[in-house]
């Protein structure tokens, strides 16, 4: 069996791995000269397990008011004429309720909570080197109210068997030395001590290197146009340097996904959510974080990645746009700078600019379509890297027309009626 995989991203490269493994013969065609310099380029860094939760949260739109109005800004709303984005806020708004959250966030815990463990063994099998720790999240909350409106939280954590420990600011200093200096400026924090973190870019380019060693075929700097249709199947993807055929296809092209999706009649309410980090060298070991950092009030994450920190966070709601402007990191600059002020050099930091393919429910879209030789991996949103693996490995079983390891209910495009 031939599959062709559009994408080289953390999904895409994963996809390939997971098939070859079992023994398919393998192309990914990507646009960019090699694997991971999209949204997967330069991300949170985390491995969130124990945060897997959608956006649309009951309360969330009155907080979404408030967030507008804050200097430093988790969420930008450019009001474009676009139906898609207006359709897209609309479904998640309906998605904002208790009902909707539970049976999301149930979806989404059943991908990440399969993704860790597919991780520990592909780690078990593949010496990677991608700057990986294992010390958990710390979720610090600024305010006693966030304390007190995190025990849902915590219920929802102890229901999926997610460990945790709930700290004072003493305890927060304990698990993060680093924060001693500002302890004036936390009350206390969630500790979420599944979690990972490390380098997507790194762990998605070393993969796609063993994906290689396996026999998969990496086409770069290729532009995908279009599929060819024939009979009510693929029959191959127009490209830059003409066409690929294959017997099956994965389309793991992330926020491109819908566009191309489209072309076909495929539907998906996925849309482009920019997000911004930067990235800074330690200055001081002791003075930088050891782990990831969340800090709830700006939703910004700071997460240690071996000699670097990476900051990153924001949701701007501006369509297609990569811009970095000049003002676009201030509010990550402001938070590293305001938690760790002396554990990097913020004269250096290099700034970035990404888009995640967000669902208006959180949940990706993964598995068959109504054409009987497409699959889709798509749609992670915030959370690609954390759910990349057990994407990956259902995917391929499917593919392979082998029953997955978990249930697919509710992960597939059909709960769009797609």
């Amino acid at each position: 069996m031939r599959v062709v995989v559009l994408g080289a991203g953390i999904i895409g490269v994963t996809t390939a791995y997971y098939l070859a493994r079992q023994g398919v013969e393998v192309e990914v065609l990507d646009r960019q000269r090699e694997a991971g310099l999209e949204t997967s380029f330069a991300n949170a860094g985390e491995l969130s397990y124990g945060m897997t939760s959608p956006w649309a949260a009951p309360g969330i739109p009155l907080k979404a008011i408030k967030w507008l109005f804050m200097r430093h800004r988790p969420l930008m709303i450019w009001p474009l004429m676009s139906p898609a984005m207006w359709s897209w806020c609309a479904k998640m708004v309906g998605n904002c309720n208790a009902q909707s959250y539970a049976t999301n966030k149930g979806r989404m815990v059943r991908i990440s909570n399969y993704s860790r463990d597919a991780l520990t063994e592909l780690l078990q099998e593949l010496p990677i080197d991608f700057d990986l720790r294992e010390l958990g999240t710390l979720q610090l909350f600024r305010k006693q109210k966030q304390i007190d409106g995190s025990k849902a939280d915590q219920d929802v954590l102890a229901a999926y068997g997610s460990p945790f420990e709930v700290l004072d600011r003493a305890g927060c200093i304990a698990a993060e030395p680093g924060l001693a200096p500002v302890a004036d400026k936390f009350v206390g924090g969630l500790r979420l001590l599944s979690d990972r973190t490390g380098d997507c870019r790194m762990f998605t380019q070393a993969l796609a290197k063993k994906a290689a060693e396996l026999g998969v075929t990496f086409h770069y700097n290729v532009t995908i146009d279009g599929f060819a249709m024939e009979q009510g199947r693929i029959a191959g993807v127009e490209t830059s340097d003409g066409r690929v055929s294959g017997d099956r296809y994965v389309c793991a092209m992330g926020p491109y996904a819908p566009v191309l999706l489209k072309t076909i009649g495929i539907r998906l309410p996925i849309y482009p959510i920019k997000g911004y980090s930067i990235t800074l060298p330690v200055t001081d070991d002791q003075s930088a974080p050891r782990s990831t950092i969340m800090d709830e009030t700006f939703k910004v994450a700071v997460t240690r990645l071996g000699d670097r920190i990476r900051v990153a966070g924001q949701a701007e709601i501006i369509g297609y746009n990569q811009k970095l402007g000049s003002h676009a990191t201030d509010a990550v600059r402001h938070v590293v700078g305001d938690l760790f002020p002396n554990g990097g050099d913020l004269s250096k930091a290099q700034g970035w600019t990404g888009l995640r393919p967000m669902t208006p429910d959180g949940t990706p879209v993964i598995g068959p379509t109504r054409y009987a030789n497409l699959f889709l991996n798509t749609g992670h949103g915030t959370l690609g890297w954390t759910m990349a693996c057990g994407s990956a490995r259902a995917v391929a079983d499917l593919v392979m027309d082998k029953q997955p390891e978990i249930d697919m209910d509710g992960l597939t495009a059909a709960r769009y009626g797609q």
